[in-house]
């Protein structure tokens, strides 16, 4: 059943993205580029993203655990550090260079684009990077496969 949630939740995700244009790097750039082509419509996505959130975060926390786990694991930092402000500045300007974020080129992987592997090629190799400079382990086994 787990296997059939997260099938279902990954295909609602990719249509929705389909659907709002998000896998379009075009549509994502013209929406940065406020001096020339300027797109709001990206605002609108995001804004009902954020709404569905919200009411998904309130409808969540009223259960004592999420479907598939023993306990809610919420990140124990609680304070903004470099490591927090870099990395979200980091994600920021590959998303405005490339104009996909990883959430929307996954779906994209659909369009055969060479443009969608090189960039999740990238960020496969970040990912590994930042684990080789942490000293972590490039591959971990889960406890609950």
């Amino acid at each position: 059943m787990k296997l059939y949630h997260t099938f279902l939740t990954g295909l609602v995700f990719g249509t929705g993205i389909a659907i709002s244009g998000m896998m379009n790097p075009a549509k994502v750039l013209n929406f940065f580029d406020l001096a020339g082509t300027w797109d709001p419509s990206l605002a609108f996505v995001m804004g009902g993203a954020l709404v569905v959130t919200f009411i998904g975060y309130r409808l969540v926390w009223r259960r004592a655990a999420p479907l598939y786990a023993d306990r809610f694991q919420i990140p124990g930092a609680k304070h903004i550090d470099m490591k927090l402000v870099g990395g979200s500045a980091l994600f920021g300007v590959g998303w405005g260079i490339a104009g996909f974020c990883p959430g929307a080129a996954i779906p994209a992987l659909g369009t055969g684009r060479w443009e969608v592997l090189l960039f999740l090629g990238a960020v496969a190799a970040g990912l590994a990077l930042a684990r080789i400079l942490q000293g972590q382990p490039l591959i971990t086994r889960s406890a609950k496969a």
